[in-house]
């Protein structure tokens, strides 16, 4: 559309130069009159003719006084001006006085005249072909560049150039990236150990860990070309066309190299060949194909490495993953707490903070936060801060959006009634309560009945440090805990009165059970053993689980267990509800006053010299 623009507006002021080149002729003087024969002749009988010009057909007459007043007269081609009079009967000697001076037709007026008429419309139409031809091949470029690679060089004087340092965290990632980019400054001390450079190196981790950041980082300190593309830019609609990609790409890295060559998402093309019905060889098998021939196939591959990434490496061919293709496979994990708090002072360098804040207590504060969570976090600080007019980040705004990141907005404008609002602070309460006088639950750092995201409250329960395992003691009191807004509500307002609000807790604690039983072995009838682990088929884009690997008597055995851990976690919450019932009233009237209960308001209610234990009833 934009060069159809620009084409029409060349075309038209090509038009305008030409009007203005015809109309040129007339801008010297004024326009002759056009009259007829009869009123040349009258004018020349009455001697008011100073003279005439005749120029082929046309004659031009200039009439006498004061203002120059031109005739112009059209006569039949080939008769003379004289015998034109004589045929009108004007005087011979009025005529002779006149003086008229005959012009052969000549100059570039005359053959302009001529060649006009036919002329122009074949330059308009010449020049309508000529920009309509460099559409069409453009067009044609595009189709024919079809099978060429879209990757794209990074530039080594990049204002956005990102090098290790401004990645946090990852040590284990970035040293072994550190060896890579090593071994292609100065290959030879390894070489002169008999070490072979890697060719392919996978970077694996959950999204938002810095898997791609990594990447940009390798390519701001490798001294060499860096090409970077996605996987899904291989594959299109037509058949072939991402195996030529790979191959041109691929050319493109060879003809630079020593180079390195980034493929984000590449279980878009890596995914294992064979799983649609018949085992098809689809177009994006055609591109597995020559990919796994380029990294490790008959041609050798010399100084190029391919650095990949993803967070489904679960998905991703056998045959991609071998040594000699992918020689290292790097995980990224989650960053744990010494990580987030530089993680958190790298994204904080260009933010005002105050002096209250303390990346160490925010990171204490964001368990499970990956670096894309701690940036997204400290931005909605920032937008915080500034929507509220201050000049700095206090500490207040960074806890406020960390319930946001986690949670969602708040839902003020919500309005709720009296029942609603102590119905929502007992169920809340009964959270707080359960899980605190449990061993084996994180502390509780805030609870609320503002509503945010799809809660209508919510406790905010964080670890002192990170987790790296769950222990069977953990998970019951986490069921528990999570029962514990239902066992509230049934024994506050009784069962007639259970509402809707603890649907997602049951949800929460049914799947931890389920889990507990299926997938971890905990469970002394069903024993060590892992049920539902089925190979992943897919048909049509579409995953089919639920394929059963054990018989409809252990389904009924697995049912039972379930049935059993959630019915001890309920008997355990009704047990501290209400042994600590006192302390549940008065965090909910604190909580139906102020709305929001800090962590220091709610210790000094549940009471300074309660041990953080409980007494099991039962066998719970």
């Amino acid at each position: 559309m934009k060069n159809l623009v620009k084409n029409f507006i060349l075309v038209f002021l090509t038009l305008v130069l030409i009007a203005a080149l015809l109309s040129s002729a007339n801008l010297g003087g004024q326009k002759p009159e056009q009259v007829s024969i009869g009123r040349l002749v009258e004018e020349i009988q009455n001697e008011q003719v100073q003279g005439a010009v005749i120029q082929g057909d046309r004659i031009t007459v200039t009439l006498k006084g004061d203002e120059a007043i031109t005739l112009e007269v059209r006569k039949e081609p080939g008769q003379s001006f004289s015998e034109l009079m004589a045929d009108y009967g004007v005087d011979p000697q009025k005529v002779t006085r006149i003086n008229p001076e005959v012009k052969d037709e000549s100059g570039w007026r005359f053959w302009l005249g001529i060649i006009a008429p036919w002329i122009l419309p074949l330059l308009l139409f010449i020049v309508l072909i000529y920009f309509f031809t460099r559409q069409v091949q453009g067009v044609n470029n595009k189709a024919m560049g079809f099978g060429q690679s879209q990757a794209r060089e990074a530039k080594a004087d990049d204002k956005n150039k990102k090098t290790l340092k401004d990645v946090a965290g990852a040590k284990e990632a970035k040293n072994e990236v550190e060896e890579v980019v090593d071994f292609l400054k100065d290959p030879k001390k390894f070489t002169d150990m008999g070490a072979k450079i890697p060719k392919g190196l996978l970077l694996m981790g959950s999204p938002g860990t810095g898997k791609t950041l990594l990447a940009r980082a390798i390519a701001g300190e490798a001294g060499v070309p860096f090409f970077h593309i996605s996987g899904s830019e291989f594959v299109e609609m037509f058949v072939g066309v991402g195996a030529s990609r790979v191959r041109d790409l691929f050319n493109k890295a060879k003809k630079a190299a020593p180079a390195i060559l980034f493929i984000d998402e590449i279980d878009a093309v890596g995914r294992k060949r064979g799983a649609g019905l018949g085992g098809s060889h689809d177009e994006r098998e055609q591109t597995l194909n020559q990919i796994l021939v380029e990294m490790d196939g008959f041609d050798p591959n010399l100084g190029v490495i391919v650095i990949a990434a993803t967070n489904r490496p679960d998905v991703l061919d056998p045959a991609l993953l071998r040594p000699g293709r992918f020689d290292r496979r790097v995980v990224i994990d989650l960053p744990d707490i010494e990580d987030r708090e530089q993680i958190l002072g790298v994204h904080a360098g260009n933010k005002p903070l105050a002096k209250d804040v303390s990346l160490r207590k925010i990171a204490e504060r964001t368990p499970g936060f990956s670096g894309a969570d701690l940036a997204n976090l400290l931005n909605e600080a920032a937008i915080l801060a500034v929507r509220i007019n201050k000049k700095k980040i206090s500490e207040t705004e960074i806890l406020q959006s960390i319930e946001k990141v986690l949670l969602g907005p708040e839902k003020r404008g919500k309005i709720m009634s009296d029942r609603d609002k102590e119905m929502t602070a007992y169920h809340e309460a009964g959270h707080a309560v359960v899980g605190h006088f449990l061993p084996n639950c994180d502390p509780v750092r805030k609870v609320s009945i503002i509503g945010r995201g799809m809660a209508g409250g919510y406790t905010l329960s964080m670890p002192d440090k990170d987790v790296s395992y769950r222990t069977l003691a953990r998970f019951k009191d986490e069921i528990a805990m999570a029962l514990g807004g239902f066992v509230t509500e049934k024994m506050v307002y009784g069962d007639d009165q259970l509402s809707t609000g603890p649907s997602s807790d049951l949800k929460k604690a049914t799947q931890i059970a389920r889990s507990m039983v299926i997938k971890y072995g905990m469970s002394d009838k069903i024993g060590p053993r892992q049920f539902a682990e089925n190979e992943e088929m897919i048909f049509l884009a579409q995953e089919i689980h639920d394929k059963k690997n054990y018989s409809e008597k252990t389904a009924e055995l697995i049912d039972s267990e379930i049935d059993r851990i959630l019915a001890e976690a309920l008997k355990v919450s009704e047990h501290i509800i209400t042994k600590y019932r006192p302390q549940m009233d008065k965090l909910v009237k604190e909580l139906l006053e102020k709305e929001t209960v800090e962590e220091d308001v709610f210790k000094r209610i549940m009471g300074e010299g309660v041990e953080h234990v409980v007494e099991k009833a039962g066998k719970a």
